[in-house]
């Protein structure tokens, strides 16, 4: 259902957008500019992702519908991905540089879902996900 998946982009946005402001940048230095231009780019791609997902998406590593197609043509876990360059841009942007130590934490926990994920893919649909898993990163 479309309508959810744009929902909840919004709904993040909205959040977002309120973390921002109250800490936005007195003066944009390179520090903040690299950060927005990780940030809405990385929003963007993050929210494409989780549209193309659709009823895919859940919390728990289950393997409802194999989606190839959109940017998961390419990588496996986009939402992973560009949901780390959207937090990597948030840290930037309001100009706090040493919560990128929490985000190296953040960093194997994706990679132990993502490997938990795939297993649970590959478990389901066999060949297909292995023949998919070859042509992909991450």
């Amino acid at each position: 259902m479309l309508t959810k998946q744009v929902l909840i982009t919004v709904v993040v946005g909205v959040a977002l957008y309120f973390l921002v402001w109250p800490h936005r940048p007195a003066a944009w230095t390179i520090m903040p500019i690299v950060g927005a231009c990780l940030l809405g780019p990385g929003f963007i791609l993050w929210s494409i992702a989780r549209i193309q997902l659709g009823n895919s998406f859940a919390v728990t590593a289950q393997a409802r519908h194999l989606v190839t197609h959109g940017l998961y043509s390419k990588i496996r876990n986009p939402i992973y991905f560009f949901g780390s360059w959207v937090i990597i841009g948030l840290i930037l942007l309001v100009e706090r540089p040493r919560w990128l130590l929490v985000f190296l934490i953040l960093i194997p926990l994706q990679i132990w879902r993502a490997g938990k994920e795939s297993s649970v893919l590959e478990a389901a649909f066999g060949e297909e996900y292995r023949t998919y898993r070859a042509g992909t990163w991450f």
